[in-house]
């Protein structure tokens, strides 16, 4: 389902800051609270609690700005911030998040396994097309193509490429990429990152069998 730019403000206007657990200073700091923010936070919670971490990630991109890690995960930050909130607002964030993702493929392709590709691929993907946004079919099968040809066996880049050619109506060929996003391997350090993504495998390979 691609971001829906909705035109009421909730989501929009922050009446306050919600506390991250903890101080957020490194690569590994955003990838926890972002897990927790994902899978353990309520839904009307989420989009206030990814603005402030996405606040987090900007102050961390500015004291580092060629980390291609950190603008990886700016981006993922700022993406999954534009897909919570909606509104007005969400393109802006989606088009804040290409930038990042976009400069962290300049400085290294293979950095996070290619994970600036998996992100970039599916912005592509969720992002609706002209004449309101960016989104691309053709773009977003190239980035996650691409980001298989790095990561052939990661649970994200088998996972997005699944969701992609799910919407697309191709269901034997997302079975069979989503199945092995089941099958990848724990990621060290991800283990919550990696239970709630193989949560999200198993929802969308029961929908997937229904079209079979």
């Amino acid at each position: 389902m691609r971001y829906a730019i909705r035109l009421g403000l909730t989501g929009l206007l922050l009446t306050m800051a919600v506390p991250l657990h903890a101080a957020v200073e490194t690569v590994t700091d955003l990838q926890r609270e972002w897990a927790l923010v994902t899978y353990e936070l309520s839904p009307e919670m989420k989009a206030d609690a990814l603005a402030s971490l996405g606040e987090q990630a900007d102050s961390l991109v500015e004291q580092h700005p060629d980390d291609p890690e950190l603008l990886i995960w700016q981006g993922i930050v700022l993406s999954s911030y534009a897909g919570e909130a909606g509104g007005l607002g969400a393109l802006g964030a989606a088009k804040r998040a290409r930038a990042a993702l976009e400069r962290a493929l300049e400085i290294d392709p293979a950095a996070m396994s290619g994970s600036a590709l998996t992100s970039l691929g599916t912005l592509y993907h969720k992002v609706p097309g002209w004449p309101v946004g960016f989104g691309s079919d053709k773009k977003a099968r190239e980035y996650l193509s691409r980001a298989l040809q790095i990561n052939a066996d990661g649970i994200d880049p088998n996972y997005f490429m699944g969701e992609f050619l799910f919407d697309e109506g191709e269901y034997a060929a997302a079975e069979q990429y989503l199945r092995k996003a089941l099958a990848a391997p724990d990621r060290p350090g991800r283990e919550l990152a990696d239970r709630g993504r193989r949560g999200e495998i198993q929802a969308l390979l029961g929908r997937v069998e229904a079209k079979l």
